[in-house]
C-alpha cells in the first residue's frame, strides 16, 4: 500500500485522506503507520499547542444537532389545543353578533395565556438544558507526556486516548494497545454480542471495503468498552465519524410521557366529559328560560372554558423541570422526568458499599504475610508509615518488616501511580496497595522498570481478581495476581513463607481464611495477593503487546493478604436512619466478604440478615421471595446477582432503587425502578443506563432525592387540589344560579380573568413550596395511588361547594341591597377572594388550615399579593371597569367579599377539626376495648 502523506491542517489539506478522514482508510494499516501519519507519537500523545490548533483545524467533537423548531412556531404550538380553539370560536361568534368589546378581551387573554405557556416551556427546557450541560462527558487523553481528563468535545485526530471497561468511546480511533478488549458496538452495527478487539489491521492487502462490523483494529465513537483496557489514537470527531455519517438514523424521538403525565391526560379528559354535561345542562335550562341565544352560546363556551384548567399542563412541566434542577443542585442529576414520582415512592435502596455508603479513601492497615501478622502505620496516600509486627502472629524474633517479594504482586499487578505531593491517581484500592509497598520498603517503580509487563487480564467483577504478565530475568514470563482471598486460594497450591515457598497445607489454607476473616470482622476489606511462572504466549500482533492470556487455573503462590480500610462517610450513618423514619429499607450490596460487609453495616445501623453471593445462587425465587424483607447484607455478589435482587424485591411490591458504577451493572440499573449511577467512579455505561447521576457518590444524596421527589409530588397534588376547586366552583356556581332563577353572576370575561389570570400564579408557586415537615417521618406513597383519589376529590368537591354557596349568597343579598352591576361585581370579587383563600388552605391535607408553615412559601405571598392588586384594578380603575363590566366597591362591600371568601378556610378547619376528634374516639375506643 502506498505511504500517504502525513497529517495537515484543516480539512482536506492533506492527500490520501477523504474529507471525513484525516487519514484514509486507517482501519487498514497498522497501529504505527497510523500514528505517523497523525504526527503523533502514542507514548507522549500530542502537544497542548498542537492540540489547540487542530481543534481550530477540525472542529468540536460534537455531532450537528438537529434543526430547533422556530420560536414563532412554538408560540403557535399553544393555540393547537381544540380547548383554544373552541374559545377562538367564541371570540368570533362574538364578533358576529356585535359584541366586539368581549371579543377583543377574549382574544387577549387567549395571548396572554400562549405567551405564558410559551415562557413556562422555555424555562422548562432551559433548566433541561443546564442539567445535560453539567452530563458533559470526558475521555482521558495523553497530552504532553501527562495522562488528563478533558471534555470529550475537545478531542482531536491524533489525540491518544485511554479507555478501560466501561468507558463510551468518544470518537474514532485505531487501536494502539488492546488488552483483553471487548466492545458493545449494538447502537452501530447491530451486533448483540460484544465484539473482541486487537491492534491488527482490517482487510490489509485487499482494496475490497470492509464493514464496519469487521474492522477489529479500530474502536467507534458511541461503543462501549465490556473488557479490558485500550489505548487508541484518534482518527476521527465529530460528524466525521462513522456515527456521525448516519447521525439521523440515532436521532430518537422524545421522552415518552410518565405515569403521572399519563393520569393528568386523562384528568383533562374526564373533566372535559364534565364540562359537556354542565354545558348542556346550562344551555337547556337558560333557553328554557328563553335566553338570548348569542349571550347563552357565549357563556356556554365560557363555562366550558372555566372548567378545564388549560394552564395545569404548562404548571405540571415547570414544576417537574424546576423540582429536577433543585434536585441537581443538591447533587442528584435525574435524567428522566418519569424517576422524579419514583423517587417519591421508592420503599428500598439498594446501595453498594464501597465509594457510597463509604469514603472509597483507602489505606492498608493489615497485612499477613509469611506466617506473621503486621501492623500497618501512617495515612493516605503518603508513604510516611511503617510495617511492623503485630498481633497473634508476633514473635520475638519477627524481622522488622515482611519480605518484600509479598507485596510484589501488589506493586506491580497494579495500574496507580503515586505523586511526589502525597496524592495518588487511579484507583483508590490500587492506591492503597502501592502505598502499603512503598511502606514495606519496596520502590514499585524499580521493578516495573525491571519486568516490564507485557499482558493483563482486567479487573472483572464477576471473577473478583485482576492478573498482570511480566517479562522475568531469565525470559520467562510471571504472572502476579492480586483479588478476593477465596477466589485466589481455590487457585493456589502453595504459600509463601520465610523459607520460600511451601505446599498449601489444609491447616495453612484454614489459618489464611481465619485471618481473612478476622480483618473483615474488623471493618477492613481484604484482598490477597499471588504469583506463579506460566509460559509465554505467542505475540499476535506486531507491537508485540496484544497477546491472549488465561491465568493459571491452578499453581499459583500466595504472597500475602492486606487488609485495607475504607471508613463509613460521616453523614451515611443519620442518613440510614432518616431513610428508616421515612419507611425506606437500606440493603447493602458488596463483594467485599461478609465479615467486612457485616461490620461496616453495624455501624451505619444496617440491620439484618447477611448473605452471600453462593449462597444466591442456591436459593430458588421463592426462598428469596420468603427470605428477602429479613436480609440487611449482600455480600460477596456478582453483578448478575443485584438483577436477581431486584426482581425479588419487584416482585414483593416494593419500588426499588439500586446504586452502581461498573459496566456490568447497567442490567440492574435498568431492571430497578430508579437506577442510581455514580458521577465520580461511575463508568459511562453505568450512567447511560441510570435514571439519576450522583455528583458526589453520596449515598446520603439518595436520601435526599427521595425527600425532594416526596415534595415535589406533594406539590403537584396541591395545585391540582386548587386548581380543580376552582374549576368545580365554577361550574356549581353558574348552574346553581340558573337552576335558582338568579342571574349568572359573572360574564364570560370574567371566568376567563379567573381560569387564567388569577389561578396560574398561586398555582406555579404552590408547585415549588417546599417540603413539609412530616415529608421524611411518614411511609412511601403506595405506586398505584391516583393524585386524585376518593378523599382529595372529596376535599375538591367541598371547596367548590362552599364557593357555591358563598359567591351566590353575596350575589343575592347585594341584589336586595344594592343594583345589579354591583351585586355581579361582589359575586365576581368574592369568588376571586376566594382563590387567595382557598390556596392557603390547599397547601396541606393535615393539621391547622393556617400557622407559621404558611409564612415559609414567600414567592406563594407575592403572587397572592399580585393577584390582589390586579382584582383591585379590575374593579376599581374605569378602564379596567369598561373591561370587565364592574362597578367600584366601597370599603364594607370589599370587607362583605373578603368575609364570605374566608369561609373556605373555615369550613376546611372544621371539617379537619372534627375528623381528628372522630380519629381519636375511634382510637380510644379500641384502645378501650
Amino acid at each position: 500500500m502506498p505511504r500517504p502523506t502525513p497529517i495537515a491542517s484543516g480539512p482536506g489539506a492533506a492527500p490520501g485522506r477523504t474529507s471525513r478522514e484525516p487519514v484514509a482508510h486507517a482501519y487498514r494499516r497498522g497501529a504505527a503507520e497510523v500514528a505517523d501519519l497523525l504526527g503523533v507519537d502514542p507514548a507522549a500523545g500530542l502537544s497542548a499547542a498542537e492540540a489547540r490548533r487542530r481543534a481550530a483545524d477540525w472542529g468540536a467533537n460534537e455531532l450537528a444537532e438537529p434543526a430547533r423548531r422556530p420560536q414563532w412556531l412554538r408560540l403557535l404550538d399553544q393555540f393547537r389545543s381544540w380547548l383554544i380553539g373552541i374559545l377562538l370560536g367564541a371570540a368570533v361568534l362574538a364578533g358576529i353578533i356585535g359584541d366586539l368589546r368581549d371579543a377583543v378581551v377574549i382574544t387577549v387573554v387567549l395571548l396572554v395565556n400562549a405567551l405564558i405557556g410559551f415562557l413556562q416551556e422555555r424555562r422548562a427546557e432551559r433548566s433541561l438544558e443546564a442539567l445535560r450541560r453539567m452530563l458533559v462527558p470526558t475521555a482521558r487523553v495523553r497530552r504532553d507526556g501527562e495522562v488528563r481528563t478533558v471534555p470529550a468535545r475537545e478531542l482531536v485526530p491524533g489525540d491518544v486516548v485511554l479507555l478501560e471497561a466501561g468507558d463510551r468511546v468518544p470518537a474514532d480511533g485505531r487501536l494502539v494497545v488492546a488488552e483483553s478488549v471487548e466492545v458493545a458496538e449494538a447502537a452501530l452495527t447491530g451486533e448483540s454480542q460484544p465484539v473482541a478487539k486487537t491492534t491488527a489491521p482490517a482487510g490489509a492487502g485487499d482494496e475490497a471495503p470492509v464493514p464496519v462490523a469487521e474492522r477489529t483494529g479500530t474502536l467507534f465513537m458511541n461503543t462501549a468498552l465490556t473488557r479490558g483496557r485500550a489505548e487508541m489514537v484518534v482518527t476521527a470527531t465529530g460528524m466525521g465519524t462513522e456515527v456521525g455519517a448516519i447521525a439521523e438514523a440515532l436521532r430518537t424521538g422524545g421522552e415518552p410521557p410518565s405515569p403521572l403525565r399519563v393520569q393528568m391526560d386523562s384528568l383533562g379528559r374526564r373533566l372535559a366529559l364534565v364540562s359537556g354535561v354542565a354545558v348542556a345542562a346550562y344551555a337547556l335550562v337558560a333557553l328554557a328560560r328563553g335566553e338570548d341565544l348569542a349571550d347563552l352560546a357565549l357563556r356556554a363556551v365560557a363555562l366550558a372554558v372555566a372548567a378545564i384548567p388549560e394552564g395545569l399542563p404548562a404548571v405540571l412541566a415547570l414544576t417537574l423541570a424546576l423540582g429536577v434542577h433543585r434536585m441537581a443542585r443538591r447533587g442528584a442529576i435525574v435524567k428522566r422526568l418519569a424517576s422524579v414520582e419514583a423517587l417519591g415512592s421508592a420503599t428500598v435502596v439498594c446501595s453498594d458499599k464501597t465509594g457510597t455508603l463509604t469514603l472509597n479513601e483507602m489505606t492498608a492497615r493489615a497485612l499477613w504475610a509469611a506466617g506473621r501478622l503486621y501492623e500497618v502505620t501512617g495515612e493516605g496516600y503518603g508513604t510516611d508509615g511503617a510495617v511492623r509486627p503485630a498481633g497473634p502472629g508476633d514473635r520475638g524474633d519477627a524481622p522488622p518488616e515482611p519480605p518484600r517479594e509479598a507485596v510484589l504482586p501488589f506493586a506491580l499487578c497494579n495500574d496507580a501511580a503515586l505523586s511526589p505531593g502525597g496524592g495518588a491517581v487511579g484507583d483508590p484500592t490500587e492506591a492503597a496497595l502501592l502505598v502499603l509497598a512503598a511502606k514495606a520498603g519496596l520502590d514499585p517503580a524499580a521493578p516495573r522498570a525491571r519486568t516490564p509487563r507485557t499482558g493483563e487480564i482486567p479487573f472483572d467483577p464477576a471473577e473478583k481478581y485482576m492478573a498482570t504478565f511480566h517479562t522475568d530475568a531469565d525470559g520467562g514470563v510471571r504472572v502476579h495476581v492480586k483479588g478476593a482471598v477465596d477466589v485466589l486460594l481455590d487457585r493456589c497450591t502453595h504459600v509463601l513463607t520465610e523459607d520460600g515457598p511451601v505446599p498449601l497445607t489444609d491447616e495453612r489454607r484454614a489459618e489464611i481464611t481465619a485471618v481473612a476473616r478476622r480483618m473483615g470482622g474488623e471493618g477492613l476489606r481484604v484482598l490477597g495477593a499471588a504469583t506463579a511462572t506460566t509460559a509465554a504466549p505467542a505475540a499476535t500482533a506486531s507491537d508485540g503487546r496484544d497477546r491472549p492470556h488465561a491465568l493459571p487455573a491452578t499453581g499459583l503462590t500466595l504472597t500475602a493478604v492486606a487488609g485495607i480500610a475504607d471508613p463509613p462517610r460521616p453523614q451515611a450513618h443519620d442518613a440510614v436512619a432518616l431513610a428508616r423514619a421515612a419507611g425506606v429499607t437500606v440493603k447493602m450490596i458488596t463483594g467485599d466478604h461478609a465479615d467486612t460487609a457485616t461490620a461496616i453495616a453495624r455501624e451505619l445501623g444496617i440491620d439484618g440478615d447477611v448473605v452471600t453471593g453462593a449462597e444466591l445462587d442456591r436459593m430458588s425465587e421463592r426462598d428469596l421471595a420468603d427470605r428477602i424483607e429479613d436480609i440487611g447484607v449482600f455480600a460477596r455478589v456478582a453483578p448478575e446477582h443485584k438483577v436477581t435482587i431486584v426482581r425479588a424485591l419487584s416482585a414483593g411490591g416494593h419500588i426499588v432503587a439500586m446504586t452502581g458504577d461498573g459496566v456490568n451493572d447497567a442490567a440492574a440499573l435498568r431492571a430497578a425502578h430508579i437506577g442510581v449511577a455514580m458521577g465520580i467512579t461511575g463508568t459511562d455505561v453505568a450512567k447511560e443506563a441510570a435514571d439519576v447521576v450522583l455528583t458526589d457518590d453520596d449515598f446520603s444524596t439518595i436520601v435526599r432525592a427521595v425527600r425532594e421527589g416526596r415534595s415535589l409530588y406533594d406539590n403537584i397534588v396541591t395545585f391540582v387540589r386548587f386548581q380543580l376547586s376552582t374549576n368545580i366552583g365554577a361550574i356549581l356556581t353558574l348552574l346553581a344560579a340558573v337552576l335558582t332563577g338568579l342571574p349568572t353572576p359573572m360574564t364570560a370575561i370574567q371566568l376567563l380573568w379567573v381560569n387564567i389570570i388569577m389561578d396560574g400564579p398561586p398555582a406555579m408557586a404552590l408547585g415549588i413550596d417546599p417540603p413539609r415537615g412530616d415529608v421524611m417521618s411518614r411511609p412511601p406513597r403506595p405506586p398505584s395511588e391516583r393524585i386524585l383519589n376518593y378523599r382529595r376529590l372529596t376535599v375538591i368537591v367541598r371547596a367548590g361547594l362552599v364557593m357555591t354557596v358563598g359567591t351566590l349568597a353575596v350575589f343575592a343579598l347585594a341584589r336586595r341591597y344594592t343594583d345589579e352591576a354591583t351585586a355581579a361585581t361582589m359575586a365576581f370579587t368574592t369568588f376571586v377572594l376566594f382563590q387567595l383563600c382557598n390556596a392557603l388552605a390547599a397547601r396541606s391535607e393535615d393539621g391547622p388550615v393556617l400557622g407559621r408553615f404558611q409564612l415559609r412559601n414567600r414567592t406563594l405571598w407575592i403572587c397572592l399579593g399580585a393577584v390582589l392588586v390586579l382584582q383591585v384594578v379590575a374593579v376599581q380603575v374605569p378602564f379596567a371597569q369598561g373591561v370587565f363590566d364592574t362597578v367600584a366597591l366601597s370599603a364594607a362591600q370589599w370587607a362583605v367579599c373578603l368575609a364570605a371568601a374566608s369561609t373556605v378556610l373555615l369550613a376546611e378547619q372544621a371539617w379537619r377539626t372534627g375528623r381528628a376528634r372522630s380519629a381519636h374516639r375511634r382510637a380510644g375506643g379500641r384502645a378501650g376495648s
